[in-house]
C-alpha cells in the first residue's frame, strides 16, 4: 500500500492494518520529511486520544490530513503509532 499527496508517496508499507476501512501505516513506513506535528487531537470512544500530523510536500500543507493513536486503548492497541490518512490523500 501507498499514501500519496501532491503526487508524492509519503508512505509504502505492504503491512498496513485495516480499521473501519481506513489503512494504518507503520510508523517506520512514512517518510518523515513530508510530516509537521499538529496541535489537534481529537477522541474516539473505543480507540482512545488521536494525535495529527499536517502533510508537507513541496511548499503545500494539508492540515491535519495523517492522525494516529499514540496511546490507544487496549481494543486498538495493535495500532500504535500507526498513520492513517484522510483529506485528500491517497490510499492504494
Amino acid at each position: 500500500m501507498q499514501a500519496i499527496w501532491n503526487n508524492t508517496v509519503i508512505a509504502d508499507s505492504d503491512e498496513t492494518i485495516v480499521v473501519e476501512g481506513n489503512h494504518y501505516f507503520p510508523p517506520g513506513s512514512i517518510r518523515r520529511e513530508s510530516f509537521a506535528e499538529s496541535e489537534t487531537h481529537t477522541t474516539c470512544g473505543w480507540k482512545g486520544l488521536a494525535s495529527y500530523y499536517d502533510v508537507v510536500v513541496d511548499g503545500a500543507r494539508n492540515k491535519d490530513a495523517a492522525w494516529f493513536y499514540p496511546e490507544p486503548k487496549d481494543q486498538a492497541r495493535q495500532i500504535k503509532d500507526y498513520v492513517a490518512f484522510w483529506k485528500g490523500v491517497t490510499v492504494k
